[in-house]
């Protein structure tokens, strides 16, 4: 609504669309599509965010932008992959979009070179960019580093990974040939451990930790391969459209015609452990033909090849053996590992069928005896012994006889079938190990100073089977995703906070409770699938009964039948369950899950193959032979847990991975079919959510990404600048460097060790130090400008404290002057102290000689007599007084002659008192005789007196009592009061917090729907979205009452429009109907403001409608929009009247503005608003500021600008001193010419029914 502005709103396909605000509603907003004018639809509020102004722009980095939401983000993205630039930066993070095509010069060797040694974001976005930080962190720190590559299947997390490898061996490799096979052991470990599935042509169906070792010069030295979670699963079943390990097909396709015959193979359609998925070969148009007729199945024979730019199968046979060639394996190793694969795929062609005796056991086919005979050939077996351990188990024997009896049980055709399986995965699996050990072996290192590692394991996964190994997957993406917090949001807020940033705190999810669901201690899902595997007869409705019975009640947990697809819904509570994951919803379906569980084979088939005649099949076993197992061993399959070998594997990964520095590579997959130029918004933007983008993004918006020690600029940058300045101390020499740039002081922060920059920042002031000699030149003669103002200023210091100096000595010679000046007068008062003190004592009597003639004054006999012997004593007292200031005199003569005067003045005094008091007895007798004549009548009168105020205590008292009595009960009422509010108080905060966990549990659901509808597209439908009550919210009696009330309003206003609203409060004569707009108008208003306050520009000032202290009353955030100038009809004689009889109050406190708080720290420029709340809402509004006019604002024609909370929010009627008398206001309002103003309005037809207005049309008329 700010002048048509375009927002970005949710849509279903495109994750966001362009449109305009038309109007505001209860909980959401009505946009308008720029694309369908005309057409508009509602759209949550929290959901619609500022768009840029220029959409087609782009930018590298993400944090570039005016506006950092999710919306940007998306569209950023967008519109740098519809321009072929896959890459861009969120600040460190690089977000890769997978491009389906191969990009023309994006990879080339020249392009390696360009990225040697350059800064982050001095280029464009690559993932060569991320790779060149790492080793320049691992350099320059001294610290190994790691570079997780995350993101979906098929986002291209291998693919990068590649490119980082080659990066770090073409660059800081030696140029010898352990640069080429650390390069070479990816497409032998791809042919191993990747496969094609319906979401990726080249999925790796493992995880792995690739180590790059430098020595102490940084150069590559050698490296380490750590695998993860092989998926044995795919060994022995595939769903129709996907395929089995790439490694089957390659050698079907590529062997040489000695090899096929010598290993008995034919085309994929023959062998039981292809045949049920895809059979078709990776092929191009030329390479298809090479390939021979024999060797292709029927499908591949109707359908054509499966098309790949990337993968070829015959062509990947062949490089795979160049590339076996180059890590060091000989042709016997390499036949060695195809036998052994060969061996595989003949083992699940053996079939089974029921004995014919009694014992109710099974035998392998007829057809099958040459298979059986083949497989025991490759493996190096004995084909009658092979043929007995396939379908019998030894049990030994441990009470009950002679103990250590072997008895041979027969097994039945399903369990002969999952031995047969077992054996199979067991092969693949050691050899498997065998390959990655192989490949370790090949580049060796004798010692390393540090390493960088490449994290590429599988992405989040979510398909309408989900089974053990998606689980596994899923709870170490879960784990990774902890990781990823704590580095990337947690830890560096903690950065922030030690070196004294000041940047505001933001909240992320902690998806802790998950992680604890799936590995606490005992009531973990991973424990009580272990506990389940030693049960003497496990099963996996036992498991799932034992988790939902464990986690009742869990948030994270929850049963098939709440899923939001069908498919889902038809699986019984013991049959699955639902984790809410950090992406969203998944359902598990646990059959099988204790089998996947156990890594172990029974006893007869692994002795068996552990004794094999073949040197390569004995050495694939040797390491699971050991005597822990053996002991182990017993009639019942002995267990191995896969899961939590898993975790334990997972833990050690994450403790390399805290003890490295990381940087971040978020994959993103476009779209589900897998093609190219095609970009699925809603797919995107739920990658996006998920990987934690945003919440970096609004860390980021007032973050400092980029940062560097002072140190490390001081050595960076200390050989471009001359000698004199290479002598300052790093901390100096940096502030030179800034000070000299002029760079912008919001650009940088300068923390307790380090120096922080906003996004982009760093490069380019890195550009700047390393550009043209000539402007380096000018850019020291700053720096030399720099410095000689900072050390004259030094100089001026220097000066300022040497004049210090000058005063401080005169100042001492003043004190010292001041000392002996002191000293003296102490000696000398100390000389004359007996007579100093004999004088003031002769003095003080001198002083009594007035008291001696007031008393004389007085006498009526003898007045004579007494005035002569005053004269006398005076006389004596001058007389000593002269002779102690002429003579000196001893303290003890003094003190007698003092003495003497002393007792001569006591006894005239006592002569003359004596007289007195003869005059006073007989003034005394006379003056009694009249007293004795008063107090008779005196007494009468108090005695009348003194019974009327008896009287009047009696009634006092009663009245005491009584206002006792009565406050009694008002302090009862009160504390009653008191106790009920407190109660309704906690009732409602109860409320409070349970509403805030519904909306949490919602966020979770929009999420799990989200997903669902990911998966919907591709494989499931979809189950309608239900309105259901939930049962777990329980309402307190106080709040069901108000809502109650609440759903018997009279009016439903909610579905109003807004325009609709404000013609009603403009035109209606109903009361109540006038007083439920005007309440939900402004509530509507609040949320607006609310809304536009989230969603400001970077950088700019808060404009307020009101003070802070008013709207923060109610935690309303303020926030100034455009007015909005409707035309509302005249007031209606009914409305007149409700207006003049509402209460009307008015309130004036101090303003200032946002922008001013800093200009003006003294507060010279401090303004006072004014308000005339008419009833609860507000009616007219001002606004005072120094050397400013006045803002002068009316309902109705203001209302976007003006405070849109009631009197009772804004707690102005709390306020001491606030309120004001109306005349007080009506004389400011009409000197600053509001008589004016609101007449305007009115005649315009802008202008509310109010007081003011009715009271202005009064007097008009």
């Amino acid at each position: 609504m700010e002048d048509g502005k375009p927002v970005w709103a949710p849509h279903p396909t495109d994750g966001f669309q362009l449109g305009t605000i038309v109007d505001i509603g209860a909980d959401s907003l009505t946009i308008e599509p720029l694309k369908q004018r005309g057409k508009t639809f509602l759209a949550p509020i929290n959901q619609v965010f500022s768009a840029e102004d220029d959409v087609n722009k782009h930018v590298e980095d993400n944090c570039s932008l005016m506006y950092l939401n999710e919306a940007t983000l998306l569209n950023n993205v967008r519109v740098r992959y519809s321009k072929d630039k896959i890459y861009t930066f969120v600040a460190n993070i690089l977000i890769a979009v997978n491009p389906y095509y191969d990009i023309p010069k994006l990879y080339t060797p020249e392009t390696i070179k360009q990225y040697q040694g350059r800064s982050l974001g001095t280029l464009p976005p690559h993932v060569y960019a991320i790779a060149d930080k790492a080793y320049r962190d691992m350099r320059v720190l001294k610290m190994s580093q790691s570079i997780i590559v995350s993101g979906e299947s098929g986002a291209g997390k291998t693919e990068n990974t590649k490119f980082v490898l080659r990066y770090l061996t073409t660059s800081y490799g030696t140029g010898q040939d352990i640069d080429e096979r650390i390069v070479e052991a990816n497409p032998l470990l791809e042919a191993f451990g990747n496969a094609k599935t319906v979401r990726n042509n080249n999925s790796s169906r493992f995880g792995k930790f690739v180590e790059i070792h430098f020595n102490e010069k940084n150069a590559v030295v050698g490296g380490f391969v750590s695998h993860y979670l092989l998926e044995k699963s795919r060994i022995c079943t595939q769903s129709s459209e996907e395929r089995n390990y790439h490694i089957f097909y390659r050698l079907c396709a590529g062997a040489s015609e000695d090899i096929r015959q010598k290993f008995h193979l034919s085309s994929p359609d023959t062998f039981r452990y292809l045949n049920r998925g895809c059979t078709r070969f990776f092929a191009s148009k030329d390479t298809d033909k090479q390939i021979l007729q024999n060797r292709k199945s029927p499908e591949h024979m109707k359908s054509g090849p499966l098309k790949d730019p990337l993968l070829d199968d015959q062509g990947d046979f062949n490089r795979m053996s160049v590339a076996m060639k180059k890590i060091g394996l000989n042709d016997t190793e390499k036949l060695d590992l195809f036998r052994v694969v060969a061996g595989v795929l003949h083992l699940g062609n053996v079939d089974f069928e029921e004995a014919g005796s009694t014992s109710g056991g099974c035998t392998i086919k007829n057809q099958s005896s040459q298979t059986l005979e083949h497989c025991a050939e490759l493996l190096g077996l004995d084909e009658e012994d092979l043929r007995v351990s396939l379908t019998t188990r030894v049990m030994l024997t441990t009470a009950g006889g002679a103990k250590g009896t072997v008895i041979k049980v027969p097994l039945k055709v399903e369990q002969a079938n999952n031995a047969r399986d077992a054996l199979a995965k067991a092969v693949y699996s050691r050899l498997f190990d065998h390959v990655v050990t192989r490949v370790n072996q090949c580049f060796p290192f004798d010692s390393s100073a540090n390493f960088i590692g490449v994290l590429d394991i599988a992405g989040f996964e979510y398909f309408e089977h989900n089974s053990f190994e998606q689980f596994c997957i899923n709870y170490c993406n879960e784990k990774l995703q902890q990781f990823f917090n704590e580095r990337i949001l947690k830890e560096e807020q903690e950065l922030y906070q030690r070196e004294g940033l000041g940047v505001n705190e933001v909240h992320y999810v902690d998806n802790q409770d998950c992680i604890d669901l799936v590995e606490a201690k005992l009531v973990g899902i991973l424990d009580i699938l272990d506990e389940e595997n030693r049960l003497p007869q496990p099963s996996d409705q036992h498991f799932t009964e034992t988790v939902h019975n464990k986690h009742k009640g869990h948030f994270r947990l929850t049963v098939p039948r709440k899923s939001k697809l069908a498919v889902h819904r038809n699986v019984r509570d013991d049959e699955g369950f639902i984790v809410r994951h950090f992406a969203g919803a998944v359902c598990y379906e646990t059959t099988k899950f204790v089998e996947k569980n156990n890594d172990a084979l029974h006893m007869s088939l692994e002795c068996l193959v552990s004794e094999s005649k073949d040197r390569f099949i004995r050495e694939l076993f040797d390491n699971s032979n050991n005597s822990k197992d053996v002991k182990q061993k017993a009639g019942k399959l002995s267990f191995i847990s896969v899961g939590n070998k898993f975790k334990t594997q997972l833990n050690i990964l994450l403790e390399k991975l805290r003890s490295t520095g990381s940087s971040f590579i978020r994959c993103i997959k476009p779209n589900l079919k897998m093609v190219s130029h095609q970009f699925e918004g809603a797919q995107i933007l739920s990658q996006l959510q998920c990987s934690g983008m945003v919440s970096v993004l609004d860390l980021m918006q007032g973050g400092f990404p980029s940062r560097a020690p002072f140190h490390e600029l001081y050595n960076m940058y200390q050989k471009y600048m001359p000698p004199k300045l290479t002598r300052l101390d790093p901390r100096l020499f940096c502030k030179a460097l800034f000070k000299a740039l002029g760079l912008n002081e919001n650009d940088y922060k300068f923390g307790l060790t380090r120096v922080f920059f906003r996004p982009g920042k760093f490069a380019e002031f890195d550009q700047i130090m390393k550009s043209d000699p000539d402007h380096l030149a000018e850019l020291v003669k700053k720096v030399n400008k720099w410095l000689i103002h900072s050390r004259w200023k030094k100089v001026q210091w220097c000066s300022l404290s040497v004049i210090k100096l000058k005063y401080k000595m005169l100042y001492r010679a003043t004190a010292c002057i001041k000392m002996q000046k002191t000293v003296r007068m102490w000696l000398c008062r100390k000389k004359h102290k007996p007579r100093i003190d004999g004088l003031v004592k002769v003095r003080n009597l001198k002083k009594r000689m007035d008291r001696f003639n007031e008393v004389v004054t007085g006498l009526k006999e003898g007045k004579q007599e007494m005035s002569k012997q005053v004269q006398e004593l005076d006389a004596s007292i001058d007389a000593l007084m002269f002779k102690i200031k002429g003579t000196i005199m001893s303290r003890i003569d003094i003190d007698h002659e003092y003495q003497g005067l002393v007792t001569r003045s006591e006894q005239l005094l006592t002569s003359m008192q004596n007289k007195k008091k003869e005059e006073e007895e007989r003034e005394r007798l006379k003056r009694i005789q009249e007293e004795m004549e008063r107090e008779k009548s005196r007494r009468a009168e108090e005695e009348q007196r003194r019974k009327q105020e008896e009287e009047d205590r009696r009634l006092k008292v009663e009245m005491e009592q009584k206002r006792k009595q009565d406050e009694e009960e008002r302090k009862k009422r009160e504390e009653e009061e008191k106790r009920i509010q407190m109660e309704m108080e906690q009732q409602l905060e109860a409320e409070r917090e349970e509403e805030a966990g519904r909306q949490a549990v919602l966020e979770q659901e929009r999420r799990d729907r989200e997903l669902a509808m990911r998966i919907a597209q591709s494989e499931a439908e979809l189950i309608p979205e239900e309105v259901q009550n939930d049962a777990g919210l329980r309402r307190g009696p106080v709040v069901q009452a108000t809502k109650a009330a609440a759903g018997t309003k009279k009016y439903e206003l909610s579905k109003w429009k807004y325009a609709e609203l404000r013609d009603a409060i403009n035109t209606s004569c109903d009361i109540e109907l006038l007083a439920a707009c005007r309440e939900e108008f402004h509530r509507r208003l609040k949320v607006y403001h609310a809304w536009k306050s989230r969603n400001k520009k970077r950088n700019t000032e808060t404009e307020q409608r009101a003070p802070k202290s008013v709207t923060d009353y109610d935690h309303a955030p303020p926030v100034k929009t455009a007015s909005q100038q409707n035309p509302a009809p005249p007031i209606p004689a009914r409305q007149h009247e409700v207006a003049m009889n509402r209460q009307q109050r008015y309130f004036r406190i101090p303003f200032i503005r946002p922008g001013d708080q800093y200009k003006d720290p003294q507060n010279k420029k401090k303004g006072w608003w004014y308000a005339h709340f008419d009833g609860p809402w507000i009616a007219r509004q001002m606004e005072l500021h120094p050397d400013k006019h006045p803002i002068l604002l009316v309902a109705g024609k203001d209302d976007m600008e003006m405070c849109e909370l009631s009197l009772e929010e804004t707690g102005l009627t709390r306020k001491r001193g606030a309120e004001i008398l109306p005349r007080q206001f009506e004389e400011i309002w009409e000197r600053c010419g509001g008589v004016q103003y609101l007449r305007s309005a009115i005649e315009s037809r802008q202008a509310r029914p109010t007081y003011a207005t009715a009271m202005l049309q009064s007097m008009l008329k």
